[in-house]
């Protein structure tokens, strides 16, 4: 089997990550999307295997301490997510370079076990006020959760100067051309 590279996207809450997650899997590039796992329960029109693997927290506890996961962090109280060590081995056999969609501390931790082989990116809103509005238009979180994700984001802010390029979407299309560029000069 031969390891391939590893593309994190990371970033607050609302800052247009899963966006431009899957604005790169259209594009000819061979990429993988790592399904992440998490004990959060399944929310509108999500699959189970396709947007996420959904756990218990009793089964994500359990799977922590049988070591299978690469990577994982309790969000909010309660409420897990993580890699699962099986599902880069599931893309690396496929000769895929995996792509990631996790929080912040997710892709740092990611990068520092794989420092030559991740490109780390940084999703960064215009501004906190922006990142607001957008969550209030997503509107499938409650005023508690909103205010929950804004705290989170002023902190995650704080490391985007430790990954390895900052994307600031202020601009889908422009967001979009640099994060191709990007991963086209890391991969090829």
């Amino acid at each position: 089997m031969k390891a391939g590279k590893l593309i994190v996207l990371s970033a607050p809450s609302g800052s247009g990550k899963t966006t431009l997650v899957q604005y790169l899997l259209t594009l000819d590039f061979p990429l993988g999307f790592s399904i992440s796992a998490t004990s959060r329960p399944l929310r509108g029109s999500e699959k189970e295997g396709v947007d996420y693997y959904f756990l218990s927290q009793a089964q994500f506890e359990a799977k922590i301490k049988s070591q299978a996961f690469l990577e994982y962090e309790q969000v909010y109280r309660g409420v897990y997510y993580g890699t699962l060590n099986a599902e880069v081995t599931r893309l690396w056999e496929q000769n895929k370079h995996i792509l990631f969609d996790i929080d912040v501390q997710g892709g740092l931790t990611i990068k520092e076990k794989f420092p030559e082989q991740t490109l780390a990116l940084f999703i960064q809103p215009p501004s906190l006020e922006e990142l607001e509005t957008r969550l209030r238009k997503r509107a499938t979180d409650n005023e508690v959760k909103i205010q929950e994700r804004l705290l989170k984001a002023r902190n995650e802010l704080e490391y985007a100067s430790e990954f390895d390029q900052i994307i600031i979407n202020d601009d889908l299309d422009k967001a979009k051309q640099e994060i191709t560029q990007c991963v086209k000069n890391f991969i090829l």
